[in-house]
């Protein structure tokens, strides 16, 4: 028995922050932007909390698979911009959509987090414990980054992609890597509660600035640039394939000069690499899913592609997947 991916969903909040808009907030400009990410906007979930980004993300992975809330015997939702500590994101979703019999639970891999959900749900249909599965990444990242910090606020935006996998004959995800890197885990860094001496002592409310996103930018593009390719070299061999038996790669969108530099890598027509970090810049775990989602709305799937799917970020953290539609 194996998985296969039969629905795709996404949303994006309607509110967009282009880089006009952030000139006037922090000192920066487009032309710098552009050059150095390739963002030209992202969007801002103004009043929306991740759950119900994640909801309407479902309901249309579901639609497109032609399946019913009740359907469902798990949900995983990948965040790092959870509503709540507990319910989880995944309970959240569960509760809204109604799907009563499923299971459900959060992982916590940022932006490699949509390809662990995959490899999980996976590898729990292939071991016949479920039939169909709900797997999601999304995030409200506008509510972790500090804009007066030029470095962290051009690159991040808000977002939600939604899956739908079912137990099948077909082998629909017939390779899959995962891997760690902790010790570099502060080059990447929010920080979830205070730190304090007396944990029974009345703490002071968190500045934005204590709990907002914190990066080395040059570190975390090195690993990216070394682990992408390393994490998509994995995969192929596991798979038994070669790169150019790959119809489409799709990146985790953190930086315009990483998929370039993956393409470079692997000397690929750039048409064969999916992008749309310009129009919603880096929603982290949301990235890869938002982008089979429009790959679907846009007619690019076709039955009997294979697709490379590579997540690097927060942790530090790297996925990869071939999946087959």
């Amino acid at each position: 028995m194996g998985s296969k991916i039969t629905g795709f969903g996404a949303y994006l909040p309607p509110q967009r922050l282009t880089n006009s808009r952030l000139e006037q907030l922090v000192e920066t400009n487009d032309e710098w932007i552009v050059q150095r990410t390739g963002i030209r906007e992202r969007r801002i979930a103004a009043g929306e909390g991740t759950a119900s980004l994640a909801v309407k993300a479902a309901r249309a992975a579901l639609a497109d698979a032609g399946k019913e809330p009740g359907e469902l015997d798990l949900i995983i939702a990948a965040t790092v911009t959870p509503d709540c500590f507990t319910p989880s994101l995944a309970c959240m979703v569960q509760a809204e959509l109604g799907a009563g019999r499923a299971a459900a639970f959060d992982i916590s891999a940022a932006c490699s987090g949509f390809v662990y959900a995959l490899d999980i749900a996976d590898s729990f249909l292939a071991a016949g414990k479920f039939q169909t599965v709900l797997i999601l990444g999304a995030e409200t990242l506008s509510r972790i980054i500090d804009y007066s910090d030029r470095s962290t606020c051009i690159l991040f935006g808000d977002g939600a992609g939604a899956a739908v996998v079912e137990a099948s004959a077909e082998n629909g995800v017939p390779a899959t890597y995962l891997w760690a890197d902790g010790t570099q885990g502060g080059v990447l860094r929010a920080q979830a509660l205070p730190l304090g001496e007396d944990p029974l002592g009345v703490r002071a409310p968190q500045s934005i600035a204590s709990r907002a996103v914190a990066m080395a930018g040059g570190e975390v593009l090195r690993f990216s640039l070394s682990e992408a390719p390393r994490a998509m070299d994995e995969v192929l061999r596991r798979a038994g394939i070669t790169i150019d038996e790959i119809d489409w790669i799709v990146p985790h969108q953190a930086n315009k000069r990483i998929i370039s530099g993956i393409i470079r890598r692997y000397h690929l027509p750039e048409e064969k690499v999916y992008v749309n970090i310009d129009r919603f810049g880096n929603t982290s775990s949301a990235t890869i899913p938002i982008c089979l989602a429009e790959m679907r709305e846009n007619g690019l799937l076709q039955k009997g592609q294979r697709l490379l799917l590579v997540g690097f970020g927060g942790g530090l953290t790297a996925a990869a997947a071939i999946i087959e539609i």
